[in-house]
């Protein structure tokens, strides 16, 4: 993503490029910090904020699209694999404080 926000002119960078790429680099933190604190509660928690991070990511593309920043197909591919990414992260969530008796 950066490599894109990059080219961009300095407005577009200031606005909505710093934004974007702050949002989308948070839902990894927010992952690693959450599984750091070592207490299932506090991992599900980190994980949801994590969600929160990536749907905001969603919001910045589709004003990124809007405003002609991005290609359609850029748009297009992005919000595919957030689309993926988003399932894989509630399947986690949903898999956080499981004991593997749970599972049965």
């Amino acid at each position: 993503m950066k490599k894109i926000v990059i080219k961009w002119d300095y407005f577009a960078k200031d606005t909505i490029g710093k934004q974007l790429v702050r949002a989308i680099d948070s839902v990894g933190a927010n992952i690693s910090e959450g599984f750091g604190r070592f207490h299932y509660k506090e991992n599900k928690n980190f994980c949801y904020y994590s969600r929160g991070s990536l749907y905001e990511t969603k919001t910045w593309l589709t004003k990124a699209r809007s405003r002609e920043l991005i290609t359609k197909e850029d748009f297009l591919f992005f919000d595919s694999e957030i689309n993926k990414i988003g399932v894989k992260l509630n399947n986690y969530i949903k898999s956080i404080g499981k004991t593997t008796n749970d599972n049965k």
